[in-house]
């Protein structure tokens, strides 16, 4: 296979004018009909990883997806570039069903996509020994593995691909996946003769902020403030709680639906199918329910609730820019989050299983509460380094103001002392801050020494005290008793005056950042890059944006189906005037000029007539 062949197919069929870091060693490789585990982040382009080679491999590839919604989605973008595709799952009729087998059997596909159960299923087993089969791709591998942050049973059959078909290429692919689960994974799947490809984690357009919970819904109104326009998920760790976010945003004018497993099917599919095709801009999901979401266009990612784990984490906030173009993701967390993870943790009967979790969870727990750049340590969990800090997150753009905080954590301290460990953050505040209660008079705690020596301090600043206190090893709390706060030996010296103690003052509200400008030069079309960062009508973009979505209802299909928005930032600042400068936009193929190039040139030499010559344009 010449390298020519695969660029024409990259460029003619996708629509792309370079593969992204790996991808063309991981279908070479699959091409020459090697197994392959690849690690790519969300956006790194895995589905290319496979389709590529797909196209040039005699038979049908079987794509292993464990959503029907996701398999949806992916097929109808392969359909959106003139390939032959089909899922085949419990969502078709019985005479679709036969369809799409027909067409199996017939050889006029060259993708299918189907469910772990069902390819492993004796019967289609067998269909499948009478075909040429072209690869066997495994998406979100990590399901394989039971240390995989959403492990599914069904998977642990995929195992048996090797021994049914020896000469079929098997390429395994998952977005997150740390040491273990990676061994896991290859061993399961008895690939550990595979080729691995690990990809970079850092996904640079993501800006990573996170915030002290305190009035959490206001905390994320403030944030949606200049984002009423723009799609994006909100996670929550209950589905109580997503039914209250989503119901108060709707109340604040917000377009917003709730999805989680409590829900009918049909609700579901209606939250998901609205978001898919922006006629609603926020989704409010369960903290690691997967969506199957194939959305490039999600700007924001906000967790309401602190995740389990940094994988999950990950994952979810890799959600957001899948296009590239800027976007952000907020964390809130505080210690009521941390104490009930442990306590559902701890509910675990697996010895081994528990262990882990517990660490991940306090993996979680040190990223939220660190004070160095986020993404820093975030790529250090994957194993991987950042030689300098990103310059794109809450700590980079406002680094977080410290104090001397000894006397405030010896004061704290000291309470927790003096009520002999016995009570909890919030009934130790009350005591620090003089409060009127009750309870403490019955139990004639107003009498101690403690009591009201932190009236100086906010509710929310001793919640952070305490929080750093327990990050820092000065605290601890003990999950199985109601979360009292016990001292460790660590307390000892700081309560007796020997050590000094630097904190960081709350984090509650978004700061704007301190932003570097950005410099944008004329590119060549021979040297073109994506979108990022590039100058554009936004007049322009609105309208195609506008001619994109009445496209997209009229076809019953989602409107990045038709185009992403990084396709059309750059019509919007290159103004194509032809078919040939049409499409040397990134995204379109032939099929797509043939079925909407007039239509995208007319409405952009409308719009030229209207305004100055672009600063960009294609030479």
């Amino acid at each position: 296979m010449q390298q020519a062949d695969i660029q024409d197919i990259l460029r003619d069929t996708f629509g792309y004018d370079r593969f992204r870091p790996l991808q063309e060693k991981i279908i070479r490789s699959v091409i020459a009909g090697d197994d392959n585990f690849v690690l790519m982040p969300t956006g790194g382009g895995k589905s290319l990883c496979y389709q590529v080679p797909a196209l040039v491999r005699p038979g049908v590839a079987i794509v292993v997806s464990p959503l029907i919604s996701l398999m949806q989605d992916q097929v109808e973008s392969l359909k959106a570039n003139g390939l032959a595709a089909a899922y085949y799952n419990s969502s078709l009729a019985e005479a679709e069903a036969r369809q799409v087998l027909a067409k199996l059997h017939n050889e006029e596909l060259d993708f299918l996509y189907i469910a772990p159960e069902r390819l492993m299923s004796p019967a289609f087993l067998t269909r499948l020994k009478d075909l040429d089969l072209a690869l066997f791709a495994i998406d979100e591998a990590h399901c394989v593995s039971q240390w995989g942050h959403d492990f599914r049973p069904e998977y642990l059959q995929l195992g048996q691909l090797r021994q049914h078909f020896p000469a079929v290429p098997i390429i395994a692919l998952t977005a997150t996946a740390d040491k273990q689960t990676r061994t896991d994974i290859t061993q399961r799947l008895q690939l550990t003769s595979a080729n691995v490809h690990i990809a970079s984690f850092n996904r640079p357009n993501i800006r990573y902020t996170i915030l002290e919970k305190q009035k959490p819904f206001n905390q994320l109104t403030e944030f949606l403030q200049d984002k009423k326009n723009e799609s994006g998920i909100v996670y929550c760790l209950s589905r109580k709680r997503v039914e209250e976010v989503a119901e108060k945003l709707q109340d604040n004018g917000y377009s917003a639906l709730p999805y989680h497993a409590g829900l009918s099917s049909s609700q579901r599919h209606m939250a998901q199918s609205a978001f898919q095709r922006d006629n609603v801009n926020i989704i409010v999901a369960t903290i690691a329910f997967g969506m199957g979401i194939d959305k490039p266009n999600v700007r924001f990612v906000v967790h309401y609730d602190l995740p389990k784990h940094i994988e999950g984490y990950y994952q979810e906030t890799g959600r957001a820019g899948r296009d590239g173009l800027a976007s952000e993701a907020l964390l809130l967390y505080g210690l009521n989050d941390i104490a009930l993870i442990k306590s559902l943790i701890e509910k675990n009967s697996h010895a081994e299983q528990q262990r882990i979790e517990l660490h991940k969870l306090n993996c979680m727990t040190a990223f939220a509460e660190s004070q160095t750049c986020r993404r820093r340590v975030l790529l250090n969990y994957f194993n991987e380094q950042l030689a300098v800090d990103c310059d794109n997150c809450d700590i980079c753009l406002n680094p977080p103001e410290t104090y001397d905080g000894t006397v405030d954590a010896q004061k704290a301290l000291s309470c927790v002392y003096r009520v002999r460990e016995r009570y909890g953050a919030n009934y130790i505040i009350d005591i620090l801050r003089g409060s009127d209660d009750q309870r403490i008079k019955r139990l004639g705690h107003e009498r101690l020494s403690t009591y009201g020596i932190g009236k100086d301090l906010s509710l929310e600043a001793w919640h952070s005290v305490l929080r750093q206190l327990i990050h820092l090893g000065y605290l601890e709390q003990d999950i199985a008793n109601y979360s009292v706060l016990r001292l460790t030996s660590h307390a000892r010296p700081l309560l007796r005056g020997e050590q000094k103690l630097i904190l960081a003052k709350p984090r509650t509200k978004l700061n704007a950042p301190k932003e570097k400008k950005q410099t944008h030069s004329k590119r060549e079309k021979t040297d073109r890059k994506a979108a990022p960062g590039l100058e554009y009508d936004r007049g322009l973009f609105e309208k195609l944006r506008a001619l994109r979505k009445r496209l997209a209802e009229k076809m019953g299909v989602a409107p990045f189906i038709i185009f992403s928005d990084v396709s059309l930032i750059e019509m919007s600042a290159y103004f194509p005037a032809s078919e040939a400068e049409f499409l040397t936009i990134n995204g379109v193929g032939q099929k797509k000029l043939e079925n909407y190039g007039q239509l995208f040139l007319k409405a952009i030499q409308e719009h030229k007539k209207n305004v100055q010559e672009p600063s960009h344009a294609l030479v």
